[in-house]
C-alpha cells in the first residue's frame, strides 16, 4: 500500500499536478523593489510548463484574506473543467499599519491599511505601491519562457477586491505591454472611481437595484447622469479614490485622458450580485460613495452604463440571479465562469 501511494505521488508530480491547498506549500514570494509580497498560485511561477493556457489573477477582499480568496477561485475552476489548463494566482497585500495588523514575515511589505485599494504607497516601502505590485505578478504570469502557450490573462477582484480592479484597469501602465490579452472583472466593489464629475440620478439603474424598501415615484425619470446635488456638502466627492481630482499614488503618474482613454479601451465586466442591495461586508456609507448610489448593486449598474453610454466603452454588465454580497457565490456562479475561464 505504501508503495502504491508513493507510486501515485510520484506520477501526480511528473505530470504537473496543480497545488490546490492554500498553505505554504502553494505560496511563493515576488520581489517588488526592496520588499516582497506572497501569492498563493496553483504552479509554480518559476517553472516552465507547457500545459498553462490562461490564468486568473485573483484580488482579495477588504480582510486581505488571499488564503480563502485562492480557495474560491479553485472551486471556480473546478466548476469551469479549467484546473488543469489554468494557472491561478491570489496575491496578499498584507498591512500592519493603522487598524490592519497582519503578521508579517521578514522583509515582507507592509500595505498601507486603506489605500491599498487604490494604489497607494507601501508604509515599510514607500517607493513602491500596490499596483506595482500587481504589476509585477503579471509581468511573471506573461512570460513565455515560463508558459509558453498562455493565452489569455483574466484579473478578478471581489468587494474590496473589485476597487482594486476598477482602479487598477484604468490606471496599469503593462496592459498593452504584456503579449497577452488581458481582461479584468470587477466584482460588487462599495465605489467608483468616476471619471467625470457627473453622478447618477435614480433613472441609471434598476428599481431592483435600491435599498429594501424603496417606492419609486411616478413620473418622468429624467437624466441619469448629473450634476452632483450635494457636492457643496460633500466637497471630496469628486477626489481620488472616488473621482479623478487629488490623485495619489500610482494613478497620480498619468493624466485625466490618459486614464479615461484606458478605462474605456480595456475590456471589463462588472458582476454584479442581484441580492447585494444590503449594506453589509464593509459597505461604504460615506458620502462621496452614497453620491455613486445607494447600493453595490446600483453603483455597478450605474457606472457600466456611464462608461458604455457616455464614453463609448463596451464593457459588460452582468447580474448574478441569487447572490448577495459573497465572493464564492460571485465567482462559482454559471454566469461567472465564461468570464473568467474564456475559452
Amino acid at each position: 500500500m505504501r508503495l502504491m501511494v508513493l507510486l501515485l505521488v510520484m506520477v501526480s508530480a511528473a505530470a504537473g499536478a496543480p497545488c490546490t491547498a492554500a498553505n505554504a506549500a502553494c505560496t511563493e514570494w515576488i520581489s517588488v523593489g526592496a520588499g516582497r509580497s506572497l501569492i498563493y498560485r496553483n504552479y509554480p511561477l518559476e517553472t516552465r510548463n507547457e500545459g498553462v493556457r490562461r490564468a486568473l489573477i485573483m484580488v482579495h477582499g477588504a480582510g486581505r484574506d488571499a488564503d480563502n480568496y485562492f480557495r474560491n477561485a479553485l472551486a471556480a475552476a473546478f466548476l469551469a473543467g479549467a484546473l488543469e489548463d489554468t494557472v491561478i494566482i491570489a496575491p496578499r497585500l498584507a498591512s500592519a499599519a493603522g487598524t490592519c495588523h497582519d503578521a508579517l514575515a521578514p522583509g515582507e511589505i507592509s500595505w498601507n491599511c486603506s489605500s491599498w485599494r487604490s494604489g497607494g504607497a507601501a508604509v515599510s516601502h514607500p517607493e513602491v505601491t500596490s499596483f506595482d505590485f500587481l504589476d509585477e505578478v503579471l509581468r511573471k504570469t506573461a512570460r513565455k519562457d515560463v508558459f509558453p502557450n498562455l493565452k489569455e490573462i483574466v484579473v478578478a477582484g471581489h468587494s474590496a477586491g473589485g476597487q482594486v480592479l476598477n482602479r487598477y484597469e484604468m490606471a496599469n501602465r503593462v496592459h498593452e505591454k504584456l503579449g497577452v490579452p488581458v481582461s479584468y472583472v470587477v466584482a460588487n466593489p462599495s465605489s467608483y472611481a468616476w471619471p467625470e464629475s457627473l453622478r447618477p440620478s435614480d433613472s441609471a439603474y434598476s428599481v431592483q437595484a435600491h435599498a429594501p424598501g424603496y417606492v419609486p415615484v411616478s413620473g418622468p425619470g429624467g437624466a441619469a447622469f448629473r450634476p452632483f446635488s450635494g457636492a457643496r456638502d460633500c466637497v471630496t466627492y469628486d477626489e481620488w479614490p472616488y473621482g479623478f481630482k487629488e490623485r495619489i499614488g500610482y494613478a497620480a503618474r498619468e493624466s485625466d485622458e490618459q486614464l479615461k482613454m484606458q478605462l474605456v479601451s480595456r475590456p471589463t465586466t462588472y458582476l454584479l450580485g442581484e441580492l447585494d442591495v444590503f449594506p453589509l461586508g464593509g459597505f461604504d456609507g460615506s458620502c462621496p460613495a452614497m453620491a455613486q448610489g445607494p447600493t453595490r448593486l446600483a453603483r455597478g449598474e450605474a457606472f457600466g452604463k456611464f462608461v458604455n453610454e457616455s464614453l463609448g466603452a463596451k464593457h459588460a454588465v452582468k447580474v448574478v440571479p441569487e447572490c448577495g454580497h459573497n465572493a464564492r457565490c460571485m465567482f462559482t456562479a454559471e454566469e461567472a465562469l465564461p468570464v473568467l475561464f474564456p475559452k
